[in-house]
């Protein structure tokens, strides 16, 4: 029945635009169980306690002045779904205005392409850091898919509230450097503007691109250097289990996540956080926080497999 919901909604996408959202958005919450998010008291406290401690941990270990987001939201699926549908949107835009005329059948494709790759992530998203890109107000949001958090707990046989709390602090680190560097996000939304408006008119703006990755990558890459010293108990045993559940992952939903992108997020985490190490290894936490000084002081490609030269660059 939810299927039937699914394909109804894809098929009956209507507008003049290359993607008809409303019908993508449907499409995707039909083909995806909402899971549960009866949120007992004690637990939504946890949350809070989790969320404030990474604050304070983070805070220590990188000197960093940032503040959480107004909004820290515990979600089901189909929460996230309109959250990030409206993000897909905005960002998506201009190749909408630029497309011109759009056949039936080609607008149902992209819709369901879209709902399929919405429906897709929201069952794998276990926290996630919103600076809400291209948005009409700078508000910040912080995510929790509850029911995804529980799943993976359980298939990785870790205890609940171990494994929130060390989402909690993943998530708080990108807060840290979002909240450090107010300019991150224009930087970001200029960059990604760039690249979709040249790809809408059919070339490629490999320079934006380039710079998306680049700055993806010291972001990743930060949040997993400051996490390794902020986290308060070990967790080698977490990432090892993650690590064995991503390696046997089947066939299918590995070429799935490569055709989405989720294995560049994997390399960008592992070459940035090499890069901060180094940085670290010559000149400690405290300086490795240079890089949200401006959007000058980033690493560049180059300089990202060469620590040395960005230390002697912004020092």
């Amino acid at each position: 029945m939810n299927l039937f919901r699914s394909v109804r909604a894809v098929t009956g996408a209507t507008g003049d635009g290359h993607v008809d959202w409303r019908a993508a958005t449907e499409a995707a919450k039909a083909a995806t169980d909402a899971g549960d998010i009866d949120v007992p008291p004690a637990e939504r406290r946890g949350y809070a306690t989790d969320v404030a401690d990474a604050r304070d941990r983070v805070r220590t270990v990188t000197t960093l002045d940032f503040d959480l987001p107004g909004r820290v939201e515990i979600q089901n699926r189909h929460h996230w779904l309109d959250a990030n549908a409206a993000t897909f949107e905005r960002v998506m835009k201009p190749i909408g205005e630029q497309a011109g005329y759009i056949p039936g059948v080609a607008r149902v494709v992209n819709t369901g392409t879209m709902a399929f790759t919405l429906s897709f992530l929201a069952e794998h998203v276990l926290g996630q850091y919103d600076p809400l890109l291209l948005a009409d107000n700078d508000d910040h949001a912080l995510y929790f898919v509850r029911p995804n958090i529980r799943r993976v707990a359980d298939a990785l046989d870790v205890e609940y509230d171990r494994f929130r709390r060390w989402i909690a602090f993943h998530e708080v680190t990108h807060a840290a450097e979002f909240g450090a560097a107010p300019w991150l996000s224009e930087h970001l939304e200029t960059a990604m503007e760039e690249a979709i408006s040249q790809l809408a008119t059919g070339s490629i703006d490999r320079d934006s691109l380039g710079e998306l990755d680049t700055t993806m990558t010291a972001v990743e890459g930060y949040a997993e250097l400051v996490m390794d010293r902020a986290f308060d108990a070990e967790y080698a045993d977490l990432r090892q289990k993650i690590e064995a559940r991503r390696r046997g992952r089947n066939p299918v939903e590995k070429l799935v996540r490569r055709l989405l992108g989720l294995s560049v997020k994997r390399r960008q985490y592992e070459r940035g956080k090499d890069f901060f190490e180094s940085v670290v290894d010559l000149r400690g936490v405290e300086f490795a926080a240079r890089a949200w000084d401006s959007p000058e002081a980033l690493p560049s490609d180059a300089e990202l497999d060469a620590p040395g030269t960005w230390v002697a660059r912004v020092e």
